[in-house]
């Protein structure tokens, strides 16, 4: 005998607790289930096509290939449709929506269009939806070049025997790939699924065949993954006539139907069987058939069953039946408890695509606006030149552990990567801090100084110095030494400086070039903040490129002329005629050389640097202990003692080794001039201001070699350790002349010079030279960074869709509102 479905849907299950006892219902009660139920088939429709996320109340129909979901959707469909081919090669979810219609007496099934709210025309041959199902997703499949999709189909349902109900079937879980499909398949199934189950807001509906073991349940964990205690799973176990032969005993069937010891006490699945031939039937045939196996599997635990089972307890769990009706119910439940949210949420989203399509209708109307565009590009340009002057003065907005950069990733992504030259591992204070603007900037710095310092004069090998200590021998003159240790010196700081002064530009210029993306998003806050309406600026790409391009030119630009500042610096304190290497010379005579040369050689740095970051007093040690040339603060103020007494004893021994007379060998006069060069000649260095410039020891000593006739040169092996001692003095005499050097171009020069080249400009000349760079255009060329070729064709097409949306939600907001009356 055939059984129709009922056209009432339950509404009221308070006194049933999974029981499924009829209950009268006034057709205002059912009229209102159904209102309720088309509008969120419209609205999961509209959800759908332009890929809204709202929590709607859905059902997801779970489980392996072999466990009969196949045919439990064809029975809640109520007519056959080789659904269990279909599952066997679909990768897409299939969104079934099931509208009871008295007056639809054949199955009238209708397809959504891909990407839109529409449907196409009703399928006229139920045998080719397989065929549809299949096609659409190895398109979309091919398209995706993927092996799943999460994307949905939909197919609308229209049929006088199938309930008001909704269902999202999935994939079925497989072991193993099909033959041509990726070795991934099974573990990217599982995945879409878990995707497509996790948002609370849907019911899952879990599918397992009788003749599986709980405790030995594939699946079972996997949806506890999901919903570890069940209370929105609805455990369905398929294939039930199948186990019915292994129970004889009442205790036996009762404690298989309670499941204890694995789901829960509060926990009851249902029990279904469904029928077996897959002959080609008739509708009506295919219906009385799943009534028949309800009715047999009732008759069977009444009378086949010793003692039968509790009917009380179990009964409204078992037969499609039973679980159709629950389902049906527990749907309308769920939509009835969440229509005063749902409704909440479309006038929100309704609200937000309103401003959207004013944002657009702007736009739109800007593209023939001219001056009103010049004018609101400027004010955004300066936005953002102000804030990058905030973040350069110092600011803490948006998050720098999200914004910033440690030491490391500034390297990194910079490419310049360890400073030239530099053999230790620089770690300047506050290294693994995430830091922007004006301190990342100012740690650069510190980072420079830092690797500045860890530099000494290379050794330099007895052929360069022979042959600059003969050039200069020869052009007369007694400074020979002195003059050979400067220009080792002056060599030196040309070539180990010069890339350290280049890279250090580099890499300020890569920390402001930063600040384009920071001052972006904190443009984007201060909006969203105080409500500031200048406009939705994300869409102008050709503008932002524009900007962009500007902003980094000015860096560039600023890069390229503080290379040139700081090399001018560096050639100035290296030329020949800088005074540099000779300001502290009267120390090596009245003074302690080696108090002078740890004077210059410690990192006396204008700016003091705090150190934030955990551990920090640890890391400071740590950064000295890498600087080994750096000595403790203090050593600048020891002295040796007895060291002003040699000296001077020193200077009067020297004095009385130049003979009266002159010897034969060099002229008296010549000698006379290099004494008298050597230890008293006032040199002019500008108008009324002489200094006089005395030596020490070591240049006395070479006097004398050159008036007795000894070697000039100590590259012979004859002269001992005195040769030895000459070429050490030299070599000493290059490294103190080599750190005054350093320390005057660091410390003196090129902090304030990169100081003021790159941070003033930054501050003062921004806003301008992005104006010109941008805005000092004709209209036509102007308009080119807004309007691209196709571009209104673009904004007209996305206006469109904007409006059909609008359309849409607002009609669902309206059916909503009816809706929420009737409740």
């Amino acid at each position: 005998m055939a059984t129709s479905t009922p056209a009432k849907t339950p509404a009221d299950k308070s006194k049933r607790s999974h029981s499924h006892h009829h209950h009268p219902r006034d057709a205002s009660s059912s009229s209102s289930s159904v209102a309720r139920f088309e509008a969120y088939n419209r609205l999961q429709a509209a959800a759908v096509a332009f890929g809204e996320k709202l929590p709607i109340p859905e059902i997801v129909a779970l489980g392996g290939q072999s466990d009969g979901k196949s045919s439990l959707l064809e029975a809640l469909l109520g007519f056959r449709f080789n659904v269990r081919e279909v599952e066997m090669g679909t990768r897409r979810p299939l969104i079934l929506q099931m509208v009871h219609d008295p007056s639809a007496l054949e199955p009238r099934c209708r397809f959504q269009e891909e990407d839109s709210e529409e449907y196409a025309s009703p399928v006229v041959s139920a045998s080719t939806i397989a065929d549809i199902i299949k096609s659409r997703t190895e398109a979309l499949l091919k398209t995706t070049k993927t092996s799943v999709s999460p994307k949905p189909i939909v197919m609308r349902v229209e049929f006088a025997h199938c309930p008001n109900l909704t269902i999202i079937d999935t994939p079925g879980f497989v072991l193993k790939a099909k033959k041509g499909e990726p070795e991934n398949t099974p573990d990217e199934i599982l995945s879409m699924v878990k995707s497509l189950a996790s948002p609370p807001h849907r019911i899952l509906l879990f599918l397992q065949q009788s003749s599986v073991e709980w405790c030995s349940s594939l699946w079972l964990d996997s949806i506890r993954e999901i919903d570890p205690t069940f209370r929105r799973t609805i455990i369905v176990v398929s294939k039930f006539d199948n186990r019915l032969k292994e129970f004889s005993d009442r205790w036996e069937v009762d404690r298989y139907l309670s499941a204890s010891g694995y789901l829960g006490e509060n926990t009851r699945p249902f029990f279904v069987a469904l029928p077996k031939e897959r002959n080609a039937v008739s509708n009506d045939e295919f219906r009385r058939q799943i009534s028949q196996v309800d009715a047999e599997v009732l008759r069977h635990l009444h009378d086949g069953i010793k003692g039968g089972y509790d009917e009380e307890k179990f009964k409204p769990y078992i037969g499609f039946c039973s679980l159709r009706e629950y389902l049906e119910t527990e749907l309308q439940k769920r939509y009835k408890e969440a229509a005063p949210a749902t409704l909440a949420l479309l006038e929100q989203r309704c609200s937000e695509v309103n401003i959207e399509l004013a944002r657009m209708d702007s736009k739109i109307q800007a593209t023939s606006d001219v001056s009103h565009l010049r004018k609101s590009a400027m004010m955004h340009a300066a936005y953002i030149c102000n804030h990058v002057g905030v973040l350069i003065d110092g600011a803490a907005d948006p998050s720098p552990e999200q914004w910033g950069k440690t030491t490391e990733e500034e390297r990194s992504e910079s490419g310049l990567g360890s400073w030239p030259g530099v053999t230790t591992d620089i770690k300047p204070a506050n290294a693994v801090l995430r830091l922007y603007g004006g301190a990342a900037f100012e740690r650069v710095m510190h980072e420079f100084r830092c690797a500045a310092y860890s530099i000494e004069c290379p050794p330099v090998s007895r052929e360069k110095v022979a042959n600059i200590l003969l050039a200069h021998a020869g052009r007369g003159g007694g400074r020979g030494v002195t003059e050979a240790a400067a220009e080792i010196a002056r060599t030196a700081a040309r070539s180990w400086l010069a890339p350290l002064l280049d890279t250090a530009c580099d890499r300020l210029a890569f920390v402001l070039g930063n600040l384009f993306d920071i001052a972006l998003e904190r443009n984007r806050c201060s909006e969203s903040e105080y409500g500031k309406n200048s406009g939705n600026w994300d869409g102008y790409v050709g503008f932002h490129a524009a900007l962009r391009h500007a902003y980094n030119r000015f860096i560039k630009d600023l890069a390229k002329q503080c290379k040139q500042l700081v090399r001018h610096h560096l050639d100035s304190v290296t030329s020949p005629y800088s005074q540099v290497c000779y300001e502290n010379d009267f120390q090596g005579v009245f003074g302690s050389s080696t108090s002078s040369y740890h004077k210059y050689n410690q990192a006396s740095y204008a700016s003091f640097c705090l150190e934030l970051s955990d551990g920090g007093q640890v890391t400071r040690d740590e950064t000295m202990n890498d600087q080994e040339n750096i000595p403790p603060e203090n050593n600048a103020k020891q002295t040796t003692p007895g060291k002003v007494k040699e000296a001077r004893e020193a200077l009067q021994e020297n004095l009385l080794t130049v003979p009266e007379t002159p010897s034969p060998d060099q002229p008296g006069d010549v000698v006379y001039s290099r004494v008298k060069t050597e230890l008293g000649n006032c040199i002019d260095v500008g108008p009324r201001k002489r200094i006089a410039r005395m030596t020490g020891n070591r240049n006395n000593e070479q006097l004398a070699k050159v008036h007795n006739g000894g070697s000039l040169l100590f590259g012979n092996g004859d002269n001992g350790s005195k040769t030895g001692s000459s070429y050490s003095e030299i070599c000493s005499s290059a490294a103190q002349h080599f750190a005054q050097i350093r320390e005057v171009l660091v410390d003196r020069n090129v902090t304030s010079t990169l100081n003021s080249g790159f941070l003033t400009p930054c501050r003062d000349r921004l806003v301008v030279a992005l104006g010109l760079d941008l805005f000092a255009v004709n209209d036509e060329k102007f308009m080119d960074m807004f309007i691209a070729s196709d571009a209104i064709d673009v904004l007209q097409k996305q206006r469109q869709s904007l409006q059909k949306r609008q359309k849409i939600l607002q009609s669902c907001l309206n059916e909503f509102k009816n809706v929420a009356r009737a409740l």
